[in-house]
């Protein structure tokens, strides 16, 4: 009988360093974009009272060897109570049989691995020199999104703004022990991107939080806290002015609402994506054209995000005998 291994938050962040998923990300998206992946859309379930969500995003590796899904429920209201807004399983399954060889926790993958997509698009798409951070949210997201671009660029500057004024002090405080670079809490989204050449959208927000009047020219944006149709974090003057790069253009035209309101608008046409940052990652597709162009990346999260990290996680646990087996069944009897 083959046995699974169960994998919790602490395994994860302790296997799992920001920069080995950096490296995990770039071949992981190289691979989707070049059709070496299987990546249907995920399915969402929405209570009677629309206090959450749970998602279904099932995926297939064949370089790897991998399938599986991830179960997540999103409830934005759980930081209230101490919990993270995203909690459930990545479901991981080898493909010669279909065993189910690993179930590991989803909120500290998609912690790391949003924050690392993230990371890889900074540098595929930013300036050279961009190093003036601004941060819109101040939670999980935030947190692993300023670690991703300490190591995309060199930061000379950080600055971050939240709903929450007392969230956002305490938020600034805890980086500025962690980071050799100032981090300084702004009274307003506006005041927080002025002038910034790195700009990382993490919050929760159906409405959006960064207007393009604000944005300085040669920006880079990672436009992360919407993974929804109904809600977006950019106005449409933002995403018109930006040249739009995602994680995966059938997701983006099905589930991005800060594609799909000004596309509704007639702000901008189908043509406004100029592709996946896979093919940047490739060589398939220019990235930046000039230094004064805003580049924006619209990232979503896919399966094969989570399943590839969740895989190395669990071959490295294995490697290193962590982690708790149980028998599930399986097993033939006659």
């Amino acid at each position: 009988m083959s046995a699974t291994l169960v994998l919790g938050q602490r395994e994860v962040e302790t296997l799992l360093s920001m920069d080995t998923c950096m490296e995990i990300m770039t071949d992981t998206l190289r691979a989707l974009s070049a059709g070496l992946a299987v990546q249907p859309l995920r399915s969402v379930v929405r209570g009677p009272e629309q206090t959450g969500v749970l998602g279904v995003m099932p995926g297939w590796l064949p370089t790897t060897q991998v399938m599986g899904l991830k179960a997540v429920s999103v409830f934005a209201g759980n930081r209230a109570v101490g919990l993270e807004s995203h909690l459930g399983a990545i479901l991981l399954h080898e493909t010669s049989h279909g065993r189910l060889v690993a179930i590991v926790d989803a909120s500290s993958i998609t912690a790391i691995r949003t924050a690392a997509v993230s990371g890889v698009a900074t540098r595929a798409l930013a300036r050279a020199d961009a190093g003036d951070l601004a941060l819109l949210g101040s939670g999980t997201q935030a947190e692993t999104h300023l670690e991703a671009m300490h190591l995309a660029r060199p930061l000379r500057r950080v600055r971050v703004w939240s709903r929450s004024a007392e969230r956002c002090e305490a938020f600034a405080a805890r980086m500025r022990a962690r980071y050799a670079v100032p981090v300084e809490p702004m009274p307003s989204a506006q005041a927080a991107v002025d002038g910034a050449d790195l700009i990382c959208t993490t919050t929760t927000s159906r409405e959006p939080v960064l207007e393009g009047a604000w944005i300085a020219e040669g920006a880079h944006i990672n436009a992360v806290g919407s993974s929804v149709a109904f809600a977006r974090e950019l106005d449409t003057a933002a995403v018109v002015r930006a040249r739009l790069f995602v994680d995966r253009v059938e997701s983006t035209v099905n589930e991005a609402g800060d594609y799909l309101f000004p596309l509704n608008e007639g702000a901008i046409t189908p043509a406004h994506i100029v592709g996946e940052v896979g093919d940047v990652l490739r060589g398939t597709l220019a990235g930046r054209a000039h230094d004064a162009e805003i580049t924006l990346f619209k990232s979503l999260g896919v399966a094969v995000e989570d399943l590839a990290a969740a895989q190395f996680v669990f071959e490295t646990a294995r490697e290193r005998g962590l982690g708790v087996s149980v028998e599930l069944g399986g097993t033939r009897h006659a």
